[in-house]
């Protein structure tokens, strides 16, 4: 995948019933082979699921770097790092649906809020994953890209 030309998948999509791993996997992808373009692996997304499992990035990045499918990257994941029930991998996925906006971080809000504007979104009522997938629809446009945070 070339993500200088077209976006990593939503991290809404799951693999395995993680949520980000979709757009994790695709973004090593391209890593490795030299099209992550202005994305980033290993970033503050791709950290919501490492730190969730326990797991480092570039373990992740080695495993996948061996050809690995999305079914047998999402085993690893689960296998590897802190045991996980499927009840907590799915309350942990769910959660980006509704919950998960940095208007709630002091540190993030003005960033998202300044995002949300760019894009024509309500802050209010936009998670961060939503932010990405409107922002993701402005590869090939002159409009810049969030990817700093992904």
């Amino acid at each position: 995948m070339d993500l200088t030309k077209v976006a990593p998948r939503s991290a809404y999509e799951q693999v395995g019933g993680f949520a980000v791993i979709a757009r994790t996997i695709d973004k090593c992808r391209a890593l490795l082979s030299g099209n992550i373009g202005e994305f980033r692996f290993d970033c503050p997304v791709d950290n919501m699921l490492f730190n969730f499992k326990g797991i480092k990035g570039d373990d992740l990045k080695a495993y996948v770097a061996e050809g690995h499918t999305d079914e047998e990257i999402a085993g690893w994941i689960k296998n590897n790092g802190v045991s996980k029930t499927d009840e907590e991998i799915k309350a942990w996925s769910e959660g980006f649906k509704t919950d998960f906006s940095y208007t709630t971080d002091p540190d993030k809000k003005a960033w998202f809020i300044g995002e949300c504007t760019r894009l024509g979104l309500d802050p209010e009522k936009t998670t961060l994953f939503d932010m990405l997938d409107a922002d993701d629809k402005t590869i090939g446009t002159d409009g810049p890209q969030v990817c700093l945070v992904d």
